[in-house]
This record gives structure tokens, sequence and C-alpha cells, in this order.
């Protein structure tokens, strides 16, 4: 059962067991058993290279794309270089390990500005700025809520609601999709983070 309560001015949702916040952000990053298993085989790889995998999908079709959105570990950025840099290194494993049968398109890409939140640390990060998030469980009669970004407090995110006067404390665990959602605020990040990206690599 779930409860509710006003927690030192927060509202806060209380659960009694949680799943290891590490394997939550798993969930985030996969939807299927498929994803999963290029996540294990890419992590690594990217780490090994500073990057960080963001989220993985394989799409069916006549031929299948397996999706993958990465990030620097240093700034959170993702240039083109730096995209080519990690395809070619997923490549030559893809093709040791073979995880898919038949054809298939590899797509690496920077997570953009609408980005989804898969890592705790993103919610830190990203404070300040308007997100959508879903959860696994009604709560309060809905699953989706929308707020501003307020940092982390311990395994919770916090969100100022737009429907709510204190800031909601919510277990990362019941997180199941996140993403920034475009404002003139988040546009112009991305044009100095480009800027930025743009002086390091000249």
């Amino acid at each position: 059962m779930l409860s509710a309560a006003l927690t030192r001015g927060r509202f806060f949702i209380a659960e009694t067991q949680w799943v290891a916040s590490q394997q939550m952000e798993q969930v985030l990053k996969t939807k299927t058993n498929m994803d999963e298993r290029i996540l294990a085989i890419a992590e690594p790889v990217a780490a090994d290279l500073g990057y960080g995998i963001v989220r993985v999908r394989v799409m069916a079709g006549k031929r299948q794309t397996v999706q993958i959105m990465a990030e620097r570990l240093t700034d959170g950025l993702m240039g083109v270089d730096d995209c080519a840099t990690l395809s070619r290194e997923l490549s030559s494993i893809f093709e040791v390990e073979d995880p898919i049968d038949g054809a298939y398109v590899l797509e690496v890409s920077s997570a953009g500005l609408d980005r989804p939140l898969t890592d705790i640390e993103h919610f830190e990060r990203y404070q300040g700025y308007l997100a959508r998030v879903e959860l696994d469980r009604l709560v309060e009669g809905r699953k989706r809520f929308r707020g501003i970004l307020a940092g982390v407090d311990g395994n919770n995110i916090e969100i100022n609601l737009d429907d709510e006067e204190d800031t909601a404390l919510i277990p990362f665990d019941w997180v199941s999709e996140a993403k920034l959602l475009i404002t003139d605020e988040l546009i112009e990040k991305g044009q100095e983070a480009k800027k930025l990206a743009e002086q390091n690599e000249t």
C-alpha cells in the first residue's frame, strides 16, 4: 500500500523496499532483454573510452537498428567525433560478440536536448530544468508528473511539481521513464554546450 505524507515541508512518497539504484538505472536505459544484452557489451567499452551509455534501444524492422545514446563522462557532452569514435569501437566488438541475429544498423548519437534521464546523477546535473517523470505505479491516482528538477536527496529525486507548493521527494526506484522538456533555458544551455564542445575539438 502506498502512503504519502509531508516530511520536513516536502511531499514524500514512502516505500518499504527498494531495489538497488544500479539495477534501476539499467531498467531506465533498456526496455527489452536484447537491449540489456547490448548494454552489457557496450557499457564497459564506452567507459574505457571515457563515455557513458545513456540509453539503448534495438528497433525491429526489415533491418534492425541498434540505437545507442551516449555522453562524455567528463561533461555530459557528445560531439560528432565522439560518436564516430564510439561507433567504431562498438562495431568491432559487436563483430566478435555477434549479439544480434541478422543484419542491423548501429546508430550512436548524443542524448539531445530533450534527453532521457536514466541515471540518478542526471537529476542532480539538470536541476533547475523542466522535466516529465513517469512512475511504475499510481500515486495520487496518476503515474505522470511534471515539474522543475530540484536535485536529489539520497535515493530520492527532488522535483517542484507544477501543481504542488512543496518539493516532492520520489524514490528513484519508482521511476519508469524520465526526460527533459524543451524550454528557452534548455535551448540556451544547449547552445552554450555546443560552442564549448566545438572549442574543445579545435
